[in-house]
């Protein structure tokens, strides 16, 4: 927070003592970003946690924590009742939901003010005309504020196509589906329901007419009880996947270039938050054209996950103005000026060119260079991060796969793009496939960089040049000689006879010696490789020079048109995963053993679980002949549903799974095999 509001903030606080202990109804990333602003107000802090999150840093990070029995949503964190004792027993006199689960849950915020715990939220009437996403158009409608007109799904013609199905209470993606074919219309719809009750404990969803492209502008509010309401900044958060948002930044390149549309913005904000009797912090959000006109898509009554863009570029600390709102606290006449620009994208674990296919297992190191600030403002160029993890914390497949949010403030649009792509690509990101090298290469696109970034981002510019890995081939076969050079070093080091000999040469010529890896994007990797009296030699790469090789750390000079280059690499390794990072670009591979196990082979057509999950249906029939692309089955991780489809034509011989089944990574989950006549 800024000196200059500083002194409003604490000149408007309520002084009475209100709230002391605060319970984060939440886990993850949020819960620490609300604690963290807790523990700077000197107010002590109370997490409840699943058994999945018991080792989850948030636990650890809180004054108190109460177990919720059970790992899935629907057993811990969506049972009020629950959460409700949790404060009661741990002394917590308020809580605060933070986003998603019960954040915008009516029957869960009055059950809070019932018990006499203090809501850090809006009223429970705001959240009950909001929370229905197909009675809040209409009261906005009324209002006056632009509207997309409802469609009902048993109107819905070939006129109206292409469609989007949106559950109507929640977000993030989950209950959205776009239609464009009309008999794709009912099983989309029944799949978005479902999604729609596992994630938020309601099955309502309704259609909307869908625009191909389009900008994602938002428009944070403040409001006090004592009728002052702020429209703070704008976002734009237009790049998205799955309808889910993984760029977000401020201010919005559309509205800096469009003369008035931020007042119009502001205003319809304004106007909103007015039309339902708002207080505390929330965001009113659009679907603006090219030419700045906007429509109401939906108000999160709660704190967004892209909130840092807002505080790095006014200054505020938006949680504690959530506390003091509740406490009774004033706003001033007037809302910061916005100053700078900030970005911020969410690094999630999974693969965007498998059609962002969710990972789980183990985070080994997170490591993000240049950060300046953790869960707290920038007030100069820098970057700053939020994240949930930490080394050795487990991803399941219970919650969302977000790593961390990484946000950079810069003077300019320019300079913020350039700190954070920089401070990604450098970043030490072990044990899962992520969304890195993506996020690095939208910051670096020349569309991005001129303001270009309607929602059809990644199909405009094509997914696989964007999902490309950082490393080019010629960079991924160097840094695997690179690990083959530090593994031998390793081995040099922990060998019982000979260990620590600094070169390994002999007196006769020796044949070389051989290591192989599997890189997930290029296939298998020989690396041979000859030490020499006073060299060692790597067959296939003429001219390079050893410098230096240590276990965990090698620099080669690389022999180029004007001369040899000098380049250091980094190697860590868990077991047969080898990773590998230097300017060039991370690279993660897999050490081959020697001989292979024949057990260890997968039949030809096997489908396996790229993920641990549920199954929750079957598409077919032992004995069925499939085409390619086919649905054999539904895994439900992660909260989202996964189609698990033929990967060639062929006859389903073997299906190994029933419904309600918990399946591993890796198994073996049915079998296509090509049909008689097609051998």
């Amino acid at each position: 927070m800024t000196a200059s509001h500083s002194a409003s903030v604490d000149g408007g606080r309520a002084t009475g003592g209100l709230v002391t202990n605060v319970l984060v109804a939440n886990r993850g990333e949020i819960a620490r970003r609300v604690f963290a602003t807790c523990r700077r107000m000197g107010l002590g802090t109370v997490a409840v946690y699943s058994d999945a999150d018991a080792a989850a840093p948030h636990v650890a990070e809180a004054d108190a924590a109460v177990r919720l029995p059970g790992n899935t949503p629907a057993e811990t964190y969506l049972r009020a009742e629950l959460i409700i004792e949790a404060a009661l027993a741990a002394g917590a006199d308020a809580v605060h939901p933070g986003y998603g689960f019960l954040s915008e849950n009516a029957g869960f915020a009055k059950a809070v003010q019932a018990a006499g715990l203090t809501w850090i939220g809006p009223p429970v009437e705001a959240i009950e005309q909001m929370g229905s996403k197909v009675a809040s158009k209409k009261l906005m409608d009324a209002a006056g504020v632009p509207v997309l007109a409802e469609l009902d799904p048993a109107e819905v013609t070939d006129a109206h196509l292409p469609v989007l199905i949106k559950a109507s209470a929640g977000g993030g993606g989950r209950g959205m589906r776009v239609v464009r074919e009309l008999a794709e219309l009912r099983p989309q719809i029944e799949a978005a329901r479902r999604e729609a009750e596992s994630a938020f404990g309601d099955p309502t969803v309704f259609c909307e007419r869908y625009l191909e492209t389009g900008r994602h502008i938002e428009v944070q509010v403040l409001a006090d009880e004592h009728g002052t309401i702020w429209s703070v900044g704008e976002r734009e958060c237009s790049i998205q996947r799955r309808h889910q948002k993984v760029v977000e930044e401020a201010p919005s390149p559309l509205v800096q270039r469009i003369p008035g549309m931020r007042k119009r913005l502001f205003e319809a904000a304004r106007l909103a938050a007015g039309a339902i009797g708002y207080t505390g912090a929330g965001t009113v959000e659009f679907l603006a054209d090219e030419a700045g006109d906007f429509f109401f898509l939906e108000m999160n009554t709660r704190l967004q996950v892209e909130h840092p863009v807002t505080e790095c570029t006014t200054g505020l600390d938006l949680v504690r103005w959530q506390l003091d709102i509740a406490a009774g606290g004033h706003l001033p006449a007037e809302p910061p000026v916005m100053h700078g620009h900030s970005i911020e994208v969410r690094l999630y674990a999974e693969d965007p060119a498998q059609d962002w296919q969710p990972q789980s297992g183990q985070v080994h190191r997170l490591a993000i260079p240049l950060v300046a600030k953790e869960f707290d403002l920038l007030n100069r160029p820098g970057v700053r991060l939020d994240t949930g993890v930490v080394d050795g914390s487990v991803v399941g497949v219970h919650y969302d796969p977000m790593l961390a949010k990484v946000i950079s403030y810069g003077e300019s649009r320019g300079e913020a793009a350039r700190l954070l792509a920089a401070a990604l690509q450098r970043a030490e990101i072990h044990g899962l496939v992520t969304n890195r090298d993506l996020l690095v290469r939208v910051l670096r696109h020349p569309a991005f960089l001129a303001g270009d970034t309607d929602t059809a981002f990644f199909a405009t510019h094509g997914l696989d040049t964007l999902a490309a890995p950082l490393a080019s081939e010629a960079d991924e076969a160097l840094s695997i000689v690179a690990a083959a050079l530090a593994d031998a070093a390793a081995n040099r080091k922990t060998a019982k006879v000979g260990g620590g000999l600094p070169s390994g040469w002999r007196n006769l010529p020796a044949q070389p010696q051989r290591k192989s890896y599997e890189s997930r994007v290029s296939g298998i990797h020989e690396v041979a490789y000859r030490f020499g009296r006073s060299a060692v030699t790597v067959e296939g790469h003429a001219g390079l020079a050893v410098l230096e090789a240590t276990p965990d750390r090698v620099v080669l000079a690389v022999p180029g048109a004007r001369g040899a280059v000098r380049r250091q690499f980094d190697i860590a390794r868990y077991g047969d995963l080898v990773c590998v990072d230097s300017p060039l670009g991370p690279v993660a591979v897999r050490r081959l053993p020697r001989f292979s196990d024949p057990a260890d082979q997968v039949a030809t057509g096997s489908l396996l679980a790229p993920m641990p999950g549920s199954v929750i249906r079957l598409g077919a029939a032992v004995g069925s002949q499939v085409v390619q692309g086919q649905p054999i089955l539904w895994l439900e991780a992660m909260k989202m549903e996964h189609t698990i489809a033929a990967p060639a034509a062929g006859v389903l011989t073997a299906l190994n799974v029933t419904v309600g089944q918990q399946v591993d990574i890796g198994a073996v989950l049915a079998v296509v095999e090509p049909a008689p006549e097609s051998q």
